[in-house]
């Protein structure tokens, strides 16, 4: 068994699932991911395919000692397993996801092409487990840049999600506030397994394996894997969706011709000029006045005060966000006094 950590954290928090499987008999490798397990800054000079490495490395090592392989994911390692599937699926025997990790939907992510430039960190939350007083085995903080390279990992497991058929189990807490158990629900919807087993956990939140129903998660993983190894649950043969899809692809090449002997072709009729062909103008933007850079100037300040403030609580003047209000005001007035001032004066052209 290779068992996958999630983002931030470090074998410890999937310790107790690992030691149960292991109690049984079971080789379990459970990797540190390249950048976790040591300081946040060292996870911020790494991006998801360093994290792929380290799984790959581990499978690669664990190859030398079993013969029957299965993976298992745990939030962000159960994007990491999924990829793995979506490559190497074909020399694994199933997949365990614990409330894996394939998007977030927060719009707040949206900034961080842009933040993680200003900001190396944020600090996270508190553990998400429902027994009282976890011991926290992941970073304190949120390293930017790792965090927008796992938004790389996010879209290309999700979009592969059809490529996976092995063998698989789905574990979700319903009450998880890290990770939306609408990912679950995607991946179960969007696989090609033809057997999932789905488990649903009502007692945990996030971290199921350091939470009360941690021996439940060990029961129903050395369930599913002696089904497999038993046959009981095998791999999808080829879907009707997939024979569908590749009947489609066969309709579209037989309608092609690769015969040259006809004269024109439609693409050749769509490249001969109309004679009401229409060219779209490509105007020149005037240059800055020195009004209007500064209008941009403070509307920049403004939005960067207003992110500092949101996201670390930097407060240069002690009065909240409302310094960078004003500047965006500010900005905004001046934009508006001089568009205004110029078609007074009968000016035409770009604003700026």
């Amino acid at each position: 068994m290779l068992m996958i950590h999630g983002f931030t954290g470090s074998p410890a928090t999937v310790a107790p699932w690992a030691r149960g499987l292991a109690d049984e008999g079971y080789t379990v490798s459970v990797p540190r991911l390249a950048g976790h397990g040591t300081r946040w800054e060292d996870l911020n000079d790494t991006t998801w395919r360093d994290w792929y490495s380290s799984v790959e490395d581990a499978y690669l090592q664990l190859l030398t000692h079993c013969d029957r392989i299965f993976i298992a994911g745990f939030s962000v390692g159960g994007a990491l397993a999924l990829k793995f599937a979506q490559i190497r699926g074909s020399e694994i025997e199933g997949l365990i996801l614990l409330n894996a990790s394939i998007f977030d939907e927060r719009k707040s992510y949206f900034l961080l092409p842009f933040l993680k430039h200003l900001i190396p960190s944020l600090k996270s939350g508190a553990m998400d487990v429902n027994k009282p007083n976890p011991v926290r085995h992941s970073y304190g903080r949120l390293p930017l840049k790792a965090l927008d390279s796992l938004r790389g990992l996010w879209k290309s497991a999700e979009d592969g999600l059809y490529l996976v058929d092995t063998p698989l189990m789905v574990a979700y807490s319903v009450d998880d506030h890290v990770v939306d158990p609408r990912n679950s629900e995607t991946i179960i919807d969007n696989v090609s397994s033809s057997d999932i087993r789905e488990v649903i956990f009502e007692k945990s939140f996030h971290n199921v394996a350091l939470d009360y129903d941690a021996e439940v998660l060990i029961e129903e993983t050395l369930i599913f894997i002696r089904d497999v190894l038993s046959g009981e649950i095998t791999r999808s043969t080829e879907s009707d969706e997939r024979e569908l899809i590749d009947a489609e692809f066969d309709a579209i090449v037989s309608g092609l011709s690769l015969d040259e002997s006809t004269p024109n072709t439609y693409l050749d009729e769509l490249d001969k000029p109309q004679a009401d062909d229409f060219h779209i103008p490509n105007p020149q933007l005037a240059p800055l006045s020195e009004s209007n850079r500064s209008s941009l100037w403070l509307l920049f300040a403004g939005a960067l005060l207003i992110l500092l403030y949101i996201f670390t609580g930097f407060d240069l003047f002690g009065s909240g966000a409302w310094p960078g209000v004003i500047a965006i005001i500010g900005g905004l007035a001046r934009i508006i006094w001089n568009t205004a001032r110029r078609f007074d004066n009968g000016e035409d052209g770009a604003l700026f």
